[in-house]
């Protein structure tokens, strides 16, 4: 997300940013050659993708090297480090990035096939300097966990041997495992950035598009104008808001950054207090990373690494998404209630059909890379798709400054090439993890010890392996948090029997949750600094609004169904998803209550404890538990309805006496 600046400068600034020292403002022939090589990025990956049949080495290799030039060029190395113009030492690190990737380029088949796979010093000195700058560049775009992880995994494969336990292996030399991280397609340039330099680039294009066509706008406004009125109305509108630009940010911070500073003043308007306001923002876009079709591109990579159809991720993240927005839809409303808060006023709210009729085109290219999706159509189809229904959808809105022009559809390859870095040096940085884990069969030996401490069982696994997750994501962008839990969390779980689909969609998920658990809760800091609340307590305020989210990952454990796949790893019948959603949709409502401990009224000790046991019966997958879980929620819910009208009677009754 970037804004371009009102001077005679081409001079863009980014106003997220989740690791280093901060993005740079540059001007002159400086800001130029950044925006040439945003273009040039652009327009390369939409040629690969679409029109030639170039080998997937040779991309990856052309597309790190561009990558290399924007991050050194926008990414400063520290905090105290000159914003508006790059240093010498940049530009020297900008020359041995794209020494690296162009010696592989113009040496791969060299190596491969004159000399047969045989090494020289040459190759594993350019390997080293690749690597260096590899993990140098990747502190600075996106923190200093990923690069300490990639070492450690470095070192780990060199000295095996002397690690203690199931941890030791027989050991790696160094020529041989900068072989296969610098010079295979099984390392760096490995299939996580693959899906970087395919599908994501051309889903993050798809999004700078519709930004550009006006669609932030629209989703805005449309929620404005569905949920404005409501008990708590403008915390509605950040849910709906950031849900529909968080699927396609896939950060909860940029979310923040950009749908909290519209939102979070609404809620303040209303008399919601800074923290709460704060918190509402962090939860509605931490689920955004949740949130179909595309996930933050987090879904490319987990339809990679499970091996299925991208369809297939699609339609898992629908339930688990619809319980988690409904959890926070019922939390603030009750809320809301408890605060005797009203909606917005009536004269300020727009018209749902006016809003459609204004704008409603542009939600034309989701519909369209949803149904493509869905159809089994490529992601890379859906990408090109969506980008063009972008394009003609901007020219039939009534809004004329909807369209996109020939310098708008250049802003938005610019946008979109820089909006690519994080995501491309993470799934770079973390090849080399997954290259070590895969010769030192480390994802097993992480399997079995999870499992052994547990004994083998599976509620322990799973909060075993919840906790690792949370650990390992906390600070990470989505797409990298995923990549890390899933190949050192994930195994554990397919060990223990559980449906490989809903085994990727528990760690990812809680490694999304990492963004509001404390202490690093970064999605919840950011939303703190915008409304001028306490950080803790904003993260506290986040992570309560959050509780149910945190179940709805052990359901899909248990239960399968919850991502539409059977146990036998098969599309679940309809009837069964139907049943599933209802139920436990009335598990997240009741459990809602009884964490917010109000409905009607304050609930008494008795109705809060029996609201939790019928939650969880619900939650938990069989007829039996879904049919005393609901006798027991009615029961209970007839009671509190009855208890409180007569406690409201009596109030008036004291009331008229008085």
């Amino acid at each position: 997300m970037f804004k371009k600046k009102n001077n005679k400068h081409d001079d863009y600034q980014e106003i997220d940013k989740e690791g280093g020292g901060g993005a740079r403002e540059l001007t002159g022939y400086q800001a130029k050659i950044v925006v040439g090589a945003a273009l040039l990025l652009s327009l390369f990956s939409i040629y690969v993708n679409g029109f030639s049949n170039i080998q997937e080495i040779y991309r990856n290799v052309i597309f790190l090297g561009l990558i290399f030039i924007l991050a050194f060029f926008l990414y400063p190395a520290t905090k105290r480090s000159n914003k508006k113009r790059i240093t010498v030492v940049d530009l020297i690190l900008v020359i041995a990035g794209v020494a690296g990737t162009g010696y592989l380029l113009l040496n791969y088949s060299v190596i491969h096939v004159d000399r047969m796979s045989q090494a020289i010093t040459m190759d594993y000195v350019f390997a080293i300097i690749t690597i260096i700058v590899l993990l140098e560049v990747a502190r600075r775009s996106i923190g200093i966990f990923i690069p300490i992880l990639s070492a450690i995994a470095l070192v780990y494969a060199v000295f095996g041997p002397h690690f203690p336990g199931v941890f030791g292996h027989a050991g790696f030399s160094i020529e041989r495992l900068l072989f296969r991280t610098y010079m295979t397609t099984e390392g760096i340039f490995g299939m996580t950035f693959s899906i970087a330099t395919t599908y994501i680039i051309l889903f993050i294009l798809f999004g700078a598009f519709l930004n550009a066509s006006g669609a932030t706008r629209l989703f805005n406004d449309l929620a404005i104008a569905i949920a404005g009125q409501r008990r708590g109305g403008p915390a509605q509108v950040a849910v709906i808001s950031s849900a529909l630009t968080g699927t396609l940010s896939g950060s909860a911070v940029a979310n923040v950054a950009t749908t909290g500073t519209f939102t979070i003043p609404l809620m303040k308007n209303i008399g919601l207090k800074p923290r709460f306001a704060g918190a509402v923002e962090a939860a509605a876009s931490t689920g955004g990373m949740v949130m179909p079709p595309i996930m933050g591109a987090a879904a490319f990579i987990m339809a990679g690494f499970l091996g299925v159809g991208y369809n297939i991720i699609v339609l898992a993240a629908i339930i688990p998404a619809i319980l988690y927005y409904a959890g926070l839809v019922i939390a603030i409303d009750l809320e809301a209630k408890k605060q005797g808060l009203k909606g917005m006023s009536k004269d300020s709210i727009p018209q749902v059909w006016a809003v459609l009729k204004e704008g409603g085109m542009l939600l034309v290219p989701l519909i369209v890379v949803f149904a493509t999706l869905l159809s089994g159509k490529t992601p890379i189809f859906a990408g090109f798709a969506g980008i063009i229904a972008a394009l003609i959808a901007s020219y039939l809105t009534k809004n004329k400054d909807n369209r996109i022009t020939i310098s708008k559809a250049a802003k938005a390859l610019i946008d979109g090439a820089k909006g690519s870095i994080q995501v491309a040096i993470a799934c770079a940085s973390v090849g080399i993890i997954i290259a070590v884990v895969t010769m030192t069969g480390l994802g097993s030996t992480l399997a079995y010890n999870i499992i052994d401490l547990s004994g083998g069982i599976l509620a322990i696994v799973l909060v075993l392996v919840m906790i690792t997750c949370i650990v390992l994501s906390m600070g990470l962008p989505s797409t990298a948090l995923y990549i890390v839990v899933a190949v050192t969390a994930a195994p554990a779980l397919v060990e223990a029997g559980v449906n490989p689909v809903a085994a990727h969609f528990f760690v990812f998920w809680f490694g999304a949750l990492s963004n509001v658990t404390p202490p690093v809760a970064l999605a919840a800091y950011t939303a703190s600094g915008i409304a001028g609340g306490n950080p803790m307590q904003t993260s506290w305020t986040a992570l309560k609004l959050c509780l149910p989210g945190f179940i709805i990952p052990f359901m899909i454990a248990y239960n399968p169904v919850m991502v539409m796949q059977t146990e036998t790893g098969e599309i679940a019948p309809a009837l069964d998803i139907i049943l599933v959603l209802l139920t436990a949709l009335l598990g997240v409502f009741l459990l809602s209550m009884a964490i917010f401990n109000f409905f009607r009224s304050k609930l008494n000790i008795i109705e809060r404890i029996g609201f939790i046991v019928a939650a969880f019966l619900l939650i938990k997958p069989g007829l039996m538990t879904d049919g005393i879980g609901l006798a027991v929620g009615i029961l209970l819910l007839t009671w509190h309805i009855v208890r409180s009208n007569k406690l409201a009677a009596n109030e008036n009754y004291e009331t008229m006496n008085v």
